[in-house]
C-alpha cells in the first residue's frame, strides 16, 4: 500500500475549508447587520439612520408635551386641598342633652395655606354651619379655639 499525497488534492482540501470558513464568516456577518439594520424594510444604513432620527424626533416632541401637561398638573395641585383636619367638640359643656362631641371644625387648606374652615354647632334642637374664608393661614373673621386648632393642625400637614 502506497500512498502517495497528490498536492492538487491537498491544495483542494485546503481550498474548500477556507470556502467553508468564509462564508460562515459571511453569515454571521449578514445576521449581525440584520441586527443592526432597524426596521422591517430596512434594505441599508442610511435608512436605518432615517429611522433613528424619525424616532428621536417623536420622542423630543412627546417629552414637549409631558413637560407642557406636567406644568399644568403642578400648577392645579398647588390650588388642590392637600390638608383636611377636623376638631370635634361639644360647645355647651356643663348642659344636660347637649348630644356630646357631635359639633366639629375642619379646616381644608391648599398648598399656600389659603382655603375654608367649616364648622356646625350640634344641640338637639338645631344644628348651625358656619363657613370661613382662610388666606395664608389665617381669616378675617375671628375663629373659634377648634377653627384655630384645625386651621393650625392642617398648616402642619401642609408644611410637612
Amino acid at each position: 500500500m502506497n500512498f502517495t499525497i497528490d498536492p492538487t488534492m491537498v491544495i483542494f482540501i485546503v481550498l474548500a475549508l477556507a470556502i467553508l470558513i468564509l462564508a460562515a464568516m459571511v453569515v454571521q456577518l449578514h445576521n449581525r447587520l440584520r441586527k443592526f439594520l432597524i426596521g422591517t424594510s430596512s434594505e441599508n444604513l442610511g435608512e436605518s439612520i432615517s429611522s433613528v432620527r424619525t424616532s428621536l424626533g417623536e420622542l423630543e416632541a412627546f417629552k414637549g408635551e409631558m413637560e407642557s401637561y406636567l406644568t399644568t398638573v403642578e400648577t392645579r395641585l398647588r390650588k388642590s386641598v392637600q390638608a383636611v383636619h377636623t376638631v370635634r367638640f361639644n360647645p355647651f359643656k356643663g348642659t344636660t342633652d347637649s348630644g356630646g362631641n357631635q359639633s366639629f371644625a375642619t379646616a381644608f387648606l391648599n398648598e399656600s395655606g389659603t382655603g375654608v374652615v367649616i364648622s356646625t354647632l350640634y344641640a338637639r334642637e338645631r344644628i348651625s354651619i358656619f363657613s370661613k374664608p382662610i388666606t395664608k393661614g389665617a381669616s378675617e373673621y375671628e375663629l373659634s379655639l377648634e377653627e384655630k386648632e384645625a386651621v393650625t393642625e392642617a398648616m402642619k400637614m401642609v408644611k410637612s
